[in-house]
């Protein structure tokens, strides 16, 4: 496909541009590349690419050239430029890359270099809306029409009735990826069905969880599918006006999108009349302020309305009564990207993957103590065994895996016994968690679930928007009683406690925050109580994470009287044991500060 736009014989150099690349140095390599090139005279394309999911091993650098393998190279630095380009492309020597594209036989070093999806981190994925991510350019619309771009709008649009685009959709299955699984078809046809000559699209790009950027990840680098997506169901709907509502925190995101909405529309395919079809549509861009709260449905109408960020009572639902009090949709990111793979390749081939109820691939991000952390789109019911051990590495250092947090701030931590649950949204569900939009954050054998359920709690406290009593003032008390147990001051009764005020707010909130925030204390509850009572019963926190309960020690065994510690030492806790020349700590001077347990050259401190 780059022939359409390079031309035989092309030489072309992509560079992963993604916020992750750029975070991990990819700018100084796109300007190091640039001045080698130009030093080099090759006559070579660079583009900057998005993210293809292997955050573990950016910066990620592409070179292509016709009749050789496509070598990617990982973890790139700016002072290996020259050598990388001088082995690819004059001693077409490929021994140094991470991997190939495709094996062709002629390269040096070839047959040592695995294939991309040989990969672990890539075995058991199928990619359908990552398909295009560190391929096309995300800045240009032919790159996107080169790969099949808008044909999915085209087919839609001249072949096929609103009716009939919703029809597939609901033969596909495709259920919404921004958390809830609400069915895509169903919210369309109620949008289409509900009484009113105007009509609103959103899409949904105001990603939020801690842990989740795999809507970044499709925006970033694929955001002409999104769009297009966004344009086929604003036909299914029968809206001819449009937003995107993107997190002001993302700005390269939102530089993607608003790129691609003026190139839409030069190329006709945002406007008047959208190829001569008598359909018109047209998106606005707009950032949002930042909070939370705004992924909520009604809550992001408000703040387009330029209200404050606060949800509404309902019914009435968006479907018949939502932005400017018309009928509108909205959809997430991933969701909108799945509909153009589904018109264009049908709604069978889409349905071939995934679980009975829960159809088609889901892009998961893989965070936390993991050793490779990233993307990965894989089939709803894939295990979290897979994805944690097979894909994503295993557990960092080799520790002991302790548990998982699905679904962000309102999703569920579970224990060891989950791993090998397969992820989709039923499953989750009875497991007491959710699947969000895809965020999942691994902790290891260190991790304390009551601080972790403190901190998710500290988070939608923040971030609950004050309009109904149970999420403002409940979450509140509720994190009180966390914050006591942690810091040593917990009563037996404080567990009840969690658990009535957590099924009260759950039970009575009036948005999904509030009626999810609980969940972190529920499932912590549910898997981890002994770790509870330990911090309430005996005054201790068995991972050593809550400051307040943390006692440090040092084993005379293996201290080998450097001082190191009490030199350190700001509060004068440690003295050394004349007759041996070690040193111990008085815990009635300790302020419990860590820094003799971080110091220590032979591991002599241990804390409990």
């Amino acid at each position: 496909m780059d022939l359409l736009l390079y031309g035989e014989g092309y030489r072309k150099i992509s560079v992963g541009m993604g916020t992750c690349g750029q975070a991990a140095g990819a700018r100084e390599v796109y300007e190091a590349l640039v001045d080698e090139v130009a030093k080099l005279g090759l006559k070579a394309s660079i583009i900057k690419t998005g993210c293809m999911g292997m955050c573990y091993a950016e910066p990620l650098v592409e070179l292509s050239e016709r009749g050789y393998p496509s070598a990617l190279y990982a973890n790139v630095k700016a002072e290996s430029i020259p050598k990388i380009l001088r082995d690819y492309f004059f001693e077409r020597d490929v021994s140094g890359a991470y991997a190939l594209r495709s094996k062709k036989g002629i390269a040096k070093g070839e047959d040592a270099i695995p294939c991309l999806e040989e990969l672990d981190f890539n075995k058991g994925s199928i990619r359908m809306v990552t398909r295009n991510c560190s391929i096309v350019d995300p800045s240009s619309i032919e790159s996107y029409i080169a790969y099949g771009g808008y044909l999915a709008l085209t087919k839609a649009l001249r072949k096929m009735t609103p009716e009939q685009v919703i029809e597939e959709v609901k033969a596909s299955g495709l259920r919404g990826r921004g958390g809830a699984g609400f069915p895509t078809h169903l919210k369309w046809m109620i949008c289409r069905q509900a009484v009113g000559e105007k009509k609103y699209m959103i899409c949904n790009a105001d990603e939020g969880d801690p842990g989740a950027f795999m809507n970044r990840m499709l925006a970033e680098g694929d955001p002409h599918r999104i769009l297009e997506g966004m344009i086929i169901a604003a036909y299914a709907i029968g809206a001819d006006e449009g937003y995107i509502f993107v997190r002001a925190e993302k700005p390269l995101m939102a530089e993607r999108f608003r790129t691609a909405v003026e190139q839409a529309r030069r190329y006709g395919l945002l406007g008047k009349n959208i190829l001569k079809s008598g359909f018109s549509f047209d998106v606005t861009v707009i950032l949002s302020a930042g909070a939370f709260v705004c992924g909520e449905e009604t809550a992001m109408i408000s703040t387009i309305e330029g209200g404050r960020a606060m949800p509404r009572v309902r019914p009435p639902f968006p479907a018949t009564k939502g932005l400017f009090g018309k009928p509108t949709t909205i959809n997430n990111v991933e969701t909108l990207a799945h509909v153009v793979g589904i018109i264009k390749e049908g709604a069978s081939e889409f349905a071939k993957v995934g679980s009975e109820r829960s159809k088609g691939t889901k892009v998961f991000c893989l965070t936390g103590k993991v050793v490779r952390t990233g993307a990965v789109e894989v089939p709803l019911g894939t295990t979290i065994r897979k994805l944690i051990f097979e894909m994503g590495g295993g557990i960092q250092g080799g520790k002991r895996f302790k548990a998982i947090q699905t679904g962000g701030p309102s999703g569920g931590c579970l224990s060891e016994k989950f791993l090998d649950l397969p992820l989709d949204y039923e499953t989750l569900q009875s497991a007491g968690s959710i699947m969000g939009s895809g965020g999942l954050v691994v902790m290891d054998e260190d991790a304390c679930p009551v601080d972790v359920a403190r901190y998710f709690l500290t988070f939608t406290t923040a971030e609950s928007c004050g309009k109904c009593t149970p999420c403002r003032i409940g979450l509140r008390l509720m994190l009180e009683i966390l914050t006591r147990i942690t810091s040593g001051e917990g009563k037996e009764e404080d567990l009840e406690r969690l658990v009535e005020l957590s099924n009260t707010i759950r039970d009575t909130s009036l948005c999904a925050l509030g009626q999810g925030a609980p969940n972190p204390v529920l499932t912590t509850l549910n898997y981890f109580r002994e770790e509870y009572e330990a911090h309430i019963k005996e005054k201790r926190c068995p991972a050593g994470v809550c400051t307040k309960l943390i006692r440090y020690s040092i084993d005379l065994e293996a201290c080998r009287g450097c001082g190191l510690c009490f030199r350190s030492c700001p509060s004068s806790a440690i003295q050394q044991i004349a007759e041996t020349r070690k040193f111990a700590i008085d815990a009635s001077k300790c302020i419990r500060c860590g820094l003799c347990f971080t110091i220590c050259p032979f591991g002599a401190i241990r804390k409990g």
